[in-house]
């Protein structure tokens, strides 16, 4: 089950899965934050999301997909979360 981009393993930071990206700031570590939303086919909601893009943060937190990346967030220093 997918709920605001969260999937068992990581949470969804595929750029590709995303529009209206906004970089907002960046973490203590120098990882980039962005403000965000899913792409309609993805996710049917309107909200917006804070977070990282998979292709910008250490390897070790990506977990690959076959079509799409997530990310682990319990290993960057971003916390993934809902806008509004």
């Amino acid at each position: 089950t997918i709920v605001g981009g969260m999937a068992a393993g990581g949470m969804f930071s595929d750029r590709k899965m995303k529009r209206d990206i906004k970089l907002v700031g960046k973490s203590p570590s120098g990882l980039n934050i962005y403000t965000f939303k899913y792409k309609d086919w993805y996710l049917k909601d309107s909200d917006t999301y804070q977070g990282v893009m998979s292709d910008e943060v250490p390897k070790h937190a990506v977990i690959r997909g076959d079509k799409y990346d997530k990310v682990d967030y319990s290993k960057i220093d971003v916390d993934f979360k809902t806008i509004n």
